[in-house]
Formats: structure tokens, sequence, C-alpha cells
């Protein structure tokens, strides 16, 4: 099968997942002051307001998981945005901290789904020979979900943090291009048994298929096992979930503990809010080389060659941006940090997607999801708590870099997926 408009077109809609949650998560992070002032709450209470939308896709990703395996990627979607940006919406109106918590933390819930089958969609739609280098551009909707939210902090922000949240909302209208561009999963509904479904969808993708095929499932019972998130922890499946989990979680860890108090840690060094904004958002430009060059050499040496190194320089950089002594130095360390880090997540987001099988994937993903959304939620505030008690700025970035070196053991016995058709 080529790689098709259609392709594009999918990349394109799916992109913007990931763009959308990126500035879910982080918009509020840049107006935290104003949030703070509004509801005269102080850090802890702010930190937690900041992890509500993660707190909500916990949950959210362990329903939406498997329900894809069930009723479909493409419906999952639909429904996720939809509802997202229709609670995001009226999270802009809250009258008192506590309505905020729990519209956030709705929001999150219905964010999960899109959020989690993002790439196990995406991976299912892709010729098996570009799904590595294809599938890590997808990660690219992170650092521009980064740079529009510093973008529009800083042009809307001192309106008030209800404009920045009444802007969040407004991504539920993506849907519609979603609905447009995207088709059904192939996989899914040849597992289903939709067969001439299946064959319309590969054919609208550039694949040459015979009218009359019907599509063998791995597995005979697989439409009756779709979405049972104990398969998981069963037989040959257990030791590569325990495995995926740690990598999630400690990943995510090192990554969100440093980028959500990276305003706060960069003015305990002296600089201004405005310059520790502006630092984050070239952090974000160095984001998308890392991505690029993941990108080509999966495609060429496998997820292993290119994850592990990229983990080990992102930690080693991380430790050199804690005890960076000039300004120089700390911009350096942290967009060798940028660079590696997320070029790293593009890898994994692709070869996270590649461990199950099909009645399982989405099942697999959303366990993914819910450990990188532990950390996430549990970052921010246990890094808090470090500052609050004055730990200290290069042992705290230490702390949170010690979380890197454990995803690294962990990933290292996973098995290699480059150029294997998806089960």
């Amino acid at each position: 099968m080529p790689l098709r408009r259609a392709h594009v077109l999918a990349a394109v809609a799916l992109f913007m997942a990931f763009v959308i949650e990126s500035w879910e998560q982080l918009a509020l992070v840049y107006v935290s002051g104003d949030l703070g002032d509004a509801f005269g709450i102080g850090e802890g209470a702010i930190g937690w307001a900041l992890s509500a939308v993660a707190l909500g896709m916990i949950p959210g990703s362990l329903v939406w998981g498997p329900v894809s395996d069930r009723i479909g990627r493409r419906s999952v979607c639909l429904w996720s945005l939809g509802v997202y940006g229709a609670v995001a919406l009226a999270s802009a109106l809250s009258p008192t901290f506590t309505v905020l918590m729990v519209t956030r933390f709705l929001s999150g819930l219905a964010l999960a789904g899109i959020y989690t089958v993002t790439f196990p969609y995406f991976l299912e739609l892709l010729p098996s020979r570009l799904r590595g280098r294809a599938a890590v551009y997808l990660s690219i909707g992170w650092p521009i979900g980064v740079l529009l939210a510093v973008g529009v902090t800083q042009v809307v922000g001192g309106l008030g943090w209800h404009v920045v949240a009444f802007a969040s909302g407004l991504a539920g209208v993506w849907v519609l291009a979603i609905h447009a561009w995207v088709p059904e999963s192939p996989y899914w509904l040849a597992e289903r048994g939709r067969h001439e479904d299946a064959a319309a969808v590969l054919r609208r993708l550039g694949a040459d298929v015979p009218d009359g095929t019907v599509f063998v499932p791995s597995q005979q019972d697989a439409h009756e096992r779709a979405g049972r998130t104990l398969d998981l922890f069963r037989g040959r499946l257990l030791r590569l979930t325990v495995l995926m989990l740690i990598v999630n979680f400690a990943f995510n860890w090192g990554y969100w503990g440093l980028q959500t108090w990276l305003p706060t840690l960069l003015q305990d060094k002296g600089l201004s809010m405005s310059a520790s904004l502006g630092f984050v958002a070239l952090s974000a430009v160095f984001m998308i080389p890392g991505y690029v060059s993941a990108s080509l050499l999966t495609g060429r040496y496998g997820r292993r060659k290119v994850f592990l190194p990229y983990v080990a320089l992102a930690a080693v950089s991380g430790v050199a941006f804690a005890y960076a002594d000039s300004l120089a130095a700390m911009y350096v360390a942290n967009f060798a940090l940028s660079f590696f880090c997320l070029g790293a997540w593009g890898v994994w987001n692709t070869w996270n997607g590649e461990f199950y099988p099909t009645s399982l994937r989405a099942t697999g993903y959303s366990w993914a999801t819910a450990a990188q959304l532990g950390a996430t939620s549990l970052a921010p505030s246990v890094v808090g708590y470090l500052l609050a008690r004055a730990t200290g700025y290069s042992s705290t970035i230490l702390f949170i870099m010690a979380f890197m070196a454990i995803a690294l053991l962990a990933a290292a016995p996973l098995p290699e997926t480059e150029g294997k058709d998806l089960e």
C-alpha cells in the first residue's frame, strides 16, 4: 500500500488530538498566577487544578480503550472530542474553585478517549514499511500545542484565565475534520467480520483488494475477547504489560515533573516570567528536530536502538541542566533535553502501540496512557512539595531525572517491532 493523500488527511486530523491535549494540559500553567488570584488559592491548590485534567483522563483512558476495541476507533474519537469541547467551554464559566476542579476533571474524562485511541488508530491505517517513520510525526502535535499555549496566553492571558479556558473548548469543533477525513480502522473492521467495509477502507487508502476478500483474524475468538483487560495480565502478555507500565510511568514523570514547573524553576534562577515563557517556547521548537531525527532513525535501525540512546542522552542533558552555572549552559542543556526527550517520546508512542493484537491494542494503550497520566497527576504536586520545602533547584531536577534511568532499564528487554506486521 502506498502512502496517499488519504493518509495525509487522516494524519492531519489525528495530529490535532496531540495539539489539543498538550494545550489543555499546559494552557492554565502559564496563567496560574491569575488563577490563584481569582480563587484565592496557593501553589498546592493550583497544582491540583493543573492536574485535574490528567486525573480525569486516568479513569477515562481505562474506560475508552476497551470501548474502542468493542465499538471502533472512529466512534470513540468523535464522541470523545465532541463531549470534551462542551465541558471545556463550561469550565471557563466556573464560579468557584470546586466547580473548576469538577469541570476540568470531566473534560479530562472525555478527552481521554481520543488521546488514548489516536496512536493505535493511526498505526492501523498505515503501510507496515512506513509505520514507524510516519507515526513519529504525529507526536509533533505536542510541541505545537506547547507553542500555542505559550503564544495564546501571552496574547490573551492578560484578559484572565477564563478566556484561555474558553479557547480550549473551541477545540471540539475539530470533530468535524475527523468525521470527514478519517475512516474506521480496517484491522478493527476485519476482526469484527465486516470484510466488505474493511476492503473498502483499504481501497480508499490505496491498497488493491479484490472483491469478495475475506480477512482471517489473528485469533479465532478475537471478536469475543475484544477489550478484555485481564488478558493483558495473562500468559505471554503479562511481562510485556508490566514493563510497558513502568516505562510509561517513569518516562512521563521525568518529562512532566520538569515541564510543569519549568517556568518557576527558571524564575528561581533569576529569569523573569516573560523570559521564562520564551525559554519554554524555544525548548518546544527544539522538540521538533528531535522528532524528525527519531523518525528517520527508527525506520532504519528500529525502535529499541533509537529509544534507548535518546532516553540516556535526555537524562545526561537533564543532569547538565541541573548543574549549569551560566545562562548559556542552561540553554544548551535544556535544548538538548528537549531534543532527545521528545525524540524518544515519538518513538515510544509508536512502539507502545505495536505490542498488542488488534483485539487488545486500544485496551493496552489505555493502560499505557493511564500510567503516563498517573505520573502527570502526581509529578506536579510532588515537585511542588519539594520546591515548597526548599529542597533546591539542582536536587529537584536530579530527582526528576532519576525516573528517566528507570524508564531506560525497563525498556531494554521489550521486543523490537520495526518492519513487523501488526497482529
